[in-house]
């Protein structure tokens, strides 16, 4: 037996990174106090999201944007520097390249002390994010000292191709970095009760049920901008069973897991990815656009 320690941080980050780092140490300590193999930490956990998501663009402050870094940069080394022995994941707003136009990336890193093992842009992109980040264009898995593992950033898991693709990949872990609001057009007075507070529970169980992998989900907390964030940070086992959850507040849920024995378990008999068809639905069609 193997177990895994997995702690998924509720947390609020905002533009002065050392204020970041100083929360980020803060959550390395007590996940490695915890016994934690790993530490997930939310999109946007260097320099903050953006401070709104309108569906008008003219709406938005051009001026408060984050800054700008880049994954060889001395931000991620001072990462990897507090990473030491544990697996942590954490986003940022990445420079641009020629590729996307020099607009940047909304990306998330994976380190240790060791280094960066991995990197993701986000595909998705909700609202007008895209008049601020350009998008990336995959989903990769990489080997890490826990296991194969995979990361979605935030509106990516209301897509069930992306984690698919990680888990096609053979990532038996994803984790999932969010900085996920609470609905702006319909609030509840309680946030628990808030309808994207129960959607972003919903896609966690379901991405980690459908792929029958541990999903481990980062999300902001607190208020940023014109925003309410919905905490939940969670831990999922292969059944879609929430093994540990921050619920609306800030914190660490921490869960422990035998991975390799919970996923080859939950795929002996109901095995979804070897049960797939991919002939039968190959090279689906986009909806065409009303109007």
């Amino acid at each position: 037996m193997t177990l895994r320690t997995f702690a998924a941080a509720a947390a609020g980050f905002g533009r002065d990174l050392d204020e970041d780092f100083a929360t980020i140490a803060s959550l390395i300590s007590r996940a490695r106090a915890a016994g934690a193999d790993l530490l997930a930490l939310p999109e946007a956990a260097l320099g903050g999201y953006l401070s709104s998501l309108h569906d008008d663009p003219a709406m938005n402050d051009p001026a408060d944007v984050p800054p700008q870094l880049e994954v060889d940069g001395p931000e991620v080394a001072r990462l990897v520097a507090l990473a030491g022995d544990l697996v942590v994941t954490a986003g940022f707003c990445e420079r641009g390249d020629a590729a996307s136009g020099y607009r940047p990336y909304n990306s998330a890193v994976a380190v240790t002390g060791d280094g960066v093992l991995g990197h993701h842009r986000k595909v998705h992109q909700p609202l007008n994010e895209n008049t601020s980040y350009a998008a990336g264009d995959r989903f990769t898995a990489f080997d890490t000292p826990i296991g194969r593992l995979g990361m979605v950033i935030c509106y990516d898991k209301a897509f069930p191709e992306a984690a698919r693709a990680l888990a096609v990949d053979g990532a038996r872990v994803v984790v999932c970095l969010s900085a996920w609001p609470a609905s702006r057009t319909d609030p509840a007075p309680v946030l628990a009760d808030d309808r994207w507070t129960r959607r972003f529970d919903l896609f966690d169980r379901a991405r980690a049920l459908e792929n029958q992998i541990v999903w481990v989900s980062a999300n902001q907390a607190g208020t940023f901008g014109d925003m309410r964030l919905v905490a939940s940070a969670k831990v999922v086992d292969p059944g879609g069973e929430v093994l540990a959850t921050t619920g609306t507040e800030a914190g660490l849920a921490v869960a422990s897991v035998d991975v390799d024995d919970a996923v080859d378990r939950a795929r002996r008999v109901m095995g979804h990815l070897r049960d797939r068809r991919p002939a039968s639905y190959a090279a689906l069609p986009l909806p065409a656009r009303a109007g």
